[in-house]
Order: structure tokens, then sequence, then C-alpha cells
């Protein structure tokens, strides 16, 4: 039973933190919302505590690249049903395609991971069903040569958060609380669910 703000607060960073190191925590595949209310499922690859960053990764032909530059208001809904708990986050969103963070992140991922980046750009019209890839990386792991062309495709979504609203379903009452960045920290309180 969660009975105190600081427990909540526990509670969400660590379910933020865990999510993106375990493929079979529920959080590791949340709703990430841009405008205008355009939703998709995508795989949480960090959560840093300090900044309060989320981190995913996206591919810059991707027509949410451009919706984010345009109105960077973010939503992110992350959802446990077995712990019956409900996660809503907003931020700011900035996607990188340049730098450090960008770099880290593609220098972290397998070639057969990365080889995404080599196809058609996400949208593109095709006569059938397809993955987009080229014919000779169907199954197949590029090697670092042929990958080159796919860099220039890959950034990361940032999203900042600002405010978290926790959400625990209960059958002897739901229970709800809300938290705002402050500089560094979060600041809370309980709210009707």
């Amino acid at each position: 039973m969660f009975e105190t703000l600081d427990e909540v607060r526990r509670d969400w960073l660590g379910r933020l933190a865990r999510a993106p190191r375990d493929r079979k925590c529920p959080m590791h595949t949340p709703v990430v919302v841009s405008a205008p209310a355009d939703a998709r499922v995508m795989v949480l690859r960090a959560f840093d505590q300090a900044t309060g960053v989320l981190r995913f990764h996206t591919d810059t032909r991707s027509p949410k690249v451009a919706a984010i530059a345009d109105d960077p208001r973010m939503a992110v809904l992350l959802y446990d049903k077995s712990a019956k708990i409900q996660i809503r986050l907003r931020g700011t969103g900035r996607v990188e395609t340049d730098g450090p963070i960008a770099d880290a992140a593609w220098a972290a991922g397998t070639n057969f991971a990365r080889r995404c980046y080599l196809g058609d750009g996400p949208g593109s019209l095709a006569d059938g069903p397809t993955s987009g890839l080229p014919p000779e990386f169907e199954g197949a792991e590029p090697d670092d040569a042929q990958l080159a062309p796919a860099r220039p495709n890959f950034a990361v979504l940032l999203i900042e958060l600002a405010e978290v609203d926790w959400l625990y379903l209960a059958h002897t009452g739901h229970m709800r609380a809300q938290f705002t960045r402050d500089g560094e920290s979060w600041e809370g309180r309980w709210v009707t669910p």
C-alpha cells in the first residue's frame, strides 16, 4: 500500500528506471503521443533520473520528427496491468540526430537493430506488405560498412518530463498523485482519482 508521496515518487522513478533495462517489464513499451494527438508504441531506451529525461530511438524521416519540431509538447502513457499502476507523463520533446547522445545510442545498438534505418522511411507508400528493408537485409544482419547509409536516418527522441500523474487501481479505492518538476526535484500532491 502507498501511504506517502515519497513512496509513490520512489515507485514511479523505480518503474521508469527498470523499464529500459527489462524487455519483459510492462512499461518497456509505452504509448508516446505527439501533436496533433498522434500516438504510437515505442521502446523506452533510457531514463535519466537526474534530469528527468526519457530516451527513445526514431527515424529522422518519420512524420513525428517534423511534428515535434513544430510543437514539442509530448505525453507518454505507461501501464502495468499486474501492479494496477498507470503513469501518465507530460513534457517537452526534442529530436537529436548528431552529438554525443545520438552517437552513443547508435554505437550501443546491434547491427541487426540498426538495419531498420536502411529501409524506406516510415509511412512510405508500398505496392504490398513490406518491412521496407532492402531485400538483402530481410532477416540478415548487415556489416558495419553496409550500415553506413543508415546512420543519417537515425535519431534519438528525448522527452524532458515536467509532470507525472500516477494512478493505483485498487478494489478498496483507487489512489492518485501528481508530481511537477521543480528544478532538480519533484513536488507531489495527492488528488482524487
